[in-house]
């Protein structure tokens, strides 16, 4: 079942066009990358997720119902710029907007403490937000997105100042929170976090959905018949001519064989010769490599 599906939703800002017929659908309990160049829409289309903004045509469905001008309570919204006020202690900012989502006092003061445990910032809560380093902040605003236990967390950028320690910790939670149901759409510049956490995603440009589905699918539907060997022992010489080997570096070696020779074959092949294989693997491309490919074909078109 899907928590959040967009129907040919676009958006225009005087003469420019900022979505364009845009459809998509996320599943419940799945963490979903938003992907796309600057200017593509990206964040247009959340400020409408989220009633921000509203479209100018198309529908957005939240849970089955249509989002409206407001943010729906039951999204929870970290965006690029930060908006935490900066005079005011976390602890009472953080307190002030979990009272907005909804929560009692003392429920509010609950989830506050677990999270300030969670995140480490037992030694930072009593500071001023103005006092707080790049990363802490970063840190308090994921409070504020998640205090009040949303169905749908939308994060833009949610590691951006982290350090690799912290960025594990956010990883974490953001895992945990999945397995307890929680929606993720995740928006980010870094195609290798895309990689390591989203199990579906949609990639803009220009405002238009031009791909989208399972990450693993995508990968392997972009395949190039590239094959990695590594081996334990010196590789002979030369291969076969139709192995057409690309790259060989030590004991590896990548090849782009004909298409009539699959993996079973070239394995078979290996164990033949008498080859130690310590690995061997088909290469896929990574999500890096097919943004900037779709993207340049989208551009061309």
């Amino acid at each position: 079942m899907s928590i959040l599906t967009l129907q040919q939703v676009s958006k225009t800002f005087q003469n420019y066009k900022a979505v364009d017929q845009i459809s998509l659908t996320v599943p419940r309990g799945c963490i979903y990358g938003l992907l796309g160049p600057n200017g593509a829409g990206k964040t247009t289309t959340i400020r409408m997720i989220t009633g921000i903004t509203h479209p100018d045509s198309g529908d957005i469905f939240l849970g089955g119902n249509r989002v409206n001008k407001t943010i729906p309570s039951s999204i929870g919204y970290m965006p690029e710029e930060r908006g935490l006020y900066k005079k005011m202690s976390v602890w009472d900012h953080l307190l002030y907007l979990a009272r907005l989502k909804g929560l009692s006092v003392q429920k509010a003061k609950e989830e506050l403490k677990f999270w300030i445990e969670r995140l480490d910032m037992k030694s930072w809560y009593t500071k001023k937000v103005e006092e707080l380093s790049k990363g802490m902040s970063q840190k308090a605003q994921f409070i504020a997105s998640v205090i009040h236990k949303p169905d749908l967390l939308i994060l833009d950028e949610p590691f951006s100042g982290l350090d690799p320690i912290n960025t594990n910790l956010i990883k974490d939670e953001i895992s945990r929170l999945r397995d307890m149901g929680t929606t993720i759409l995740f928006s980010t510049h870094r195609m290798e976090q895309v990689e390591e956490i989203c199990e579906r995603m949609v990639l803009i440009n220009k405002g238009k959905n031009v791909l989208e589905g399972d990450v693993e699918e995508i990968r392997k539907s972009h395949r190039q018949h590239l094959f990695e060997l590594v081996s334990e022992n010196d590789l002979p010489g030369r291969f076969p001519d139709e192995f057409h080997e690309i790259q060989r570096l030590g004991k590896k070696v990548r090849f782009n064989p004909e298409p009539h020779i699959q993996s079973a074959d070239l394995l078979r092949y290996f164990l033949n010769e008498g080859i130690e294989v310590n690995a061997f693997r088909e290469q896929f491309p990574s999500i890096n490599d097919i943004f900037i490919e779709t993207v340049e074909k989208s551009n061309q078109a």
